[in-house]
């Protein structure tokens, strides 16, 4: 009887250590998501990470799926670029997801840091 009951319990303590490492493996996995101030205090601390934030679009322009837009997520402003993702509405609250990037530039407007979108924005 205690051989099954040992079994039982190596099988429970695997179960939970799998579930833990698959709980593990999906948080890294998940964009860190920030405010817009501490991107804009500290740029270089986010520079080339992918990170995620919401906030509602305050101005943008595009053509032909390119075009960038300014969100505002209440502790500050940022332009994102989007390529092949469109331009959402002014007054329009999005979540994005992007890498921040420094010097960016679209056509011939400058940015200085600005978030170049990785995946579509979610409405």
């Amino acid at each position: 009887m205690t051989t099954i009951h040992t079994i039982r319990s190596y099988l429970g303590a695997t179960r939970l250590h799998f579930a833990l490492l698959g709980l593990l493996v999906f948080l890294v996995g998940c964009p860190q998501r920030v405010r817009i101030a501490d991107i804009n205090n500290n740029p270089g601390r986010y520079s080339n990470k992918e990170i995620a934030l919401n906030g509602t679009v305050t101005e943008g322009f595009g053509l032909m799926g390119q075009g960038a837009f300014q969100i505002d997520d209440g502790t500050g402003k940022i332009w994102v670029l989007s390529q092949n993702f469109g331009v959402p509405g002014k007054g329009q609250r999005v979540g994005i997801t992007g890498n921040v990037v420094g010097g960016a530039s679209l056509g011939t407007r400058s940015f200085g840091s600005a978030i170049r979108l990785t995946h579509h924005p979610r409405f």
